[in-house]
């Protein structure tokens, strides 16, 4: 069994820019490729994460998620970095798209995503965590039973300053970015 860090994608992993309705839109953030390294190292799984409803509502192909993550998996191996396994939520009640217009259990904060993961992997729940900019990500940690860390990257300084944090709901942690918090991670289960 191996612990698990679940990455949100846009505005953790990679610019906060909207939809990423173009592959030139897909930028890495400072730092990214290092902390996912560093979890490489460490024998942590590095499972993206990430609600894209721009699928079902019209904005873009599913094929363009899938060529995005292409990109973004040869990206960070420059960094000598590699995810183990990537989960989307193409869904949405209200979208445009029939195939994918619905509510469904993969959309976070439902945990949907995660039991995906745990159907491929051997995932030790209790040391993972969840790494995302937005309470929706905090609010999926929660409702998974791990420990949610903000960044304060894409929307998250947004989040933490006017945003309404869920009532009885935080984060173990709030990090600039998503460097620091695996490095605070990393101090939490090394002995």
């Amino acid at each position: 069994m191996r612990p698990a860090v679940f990455i949100d994608r846009d505005g953790t992993i990679n610019e906060q820019r909207g939809y990423i309705n173009h592959i030139s839109r897909f930028v890495l953030l400072p730092g990214v490729g290092e902390a996912i390294s560093l979890l490489n190292e460490y024998n942590r799984l590095v499972l993206i994460t990430s609600n894209q409803s721009g699928v079902a509502r019209g904005y873009f192909p599913i094929e363009l998620v899938h060529e995005t993550h292409d990109y973004m998996k040869r990206e960070l191996e420059r960094d000598n970095a590699h995810v183990d396994g990537i989960y989307f939520c193409p869904h949405h009640p209200d979208g445009e798209i029939l195939e994918y217009k619905r509510a469904c259990k993969c959309r976070k904060p439902g945990t949907g995503l995660i039991e995906m993961a745990r159907a491929e992997f051997d995932i030790e729940m209790g040391r993972s965590y969840v790494i995302g900019d937005r309470w929706l990500d905090i609010v999926f940690a929660h409702n998974a039973h791990l420990p949610g860390i903000l960044v304060l990257t894409g929307y998250g300084m947004g989040e933490r300053e006017y945003g309404a944090p869920p009532e009885g709901i935080v984060p173990a942690y709030v990090a600039e970015n998503l460097l620091e918090a695996v490095h605070w991670l990393l101090r939490q289960d090394t002995p």
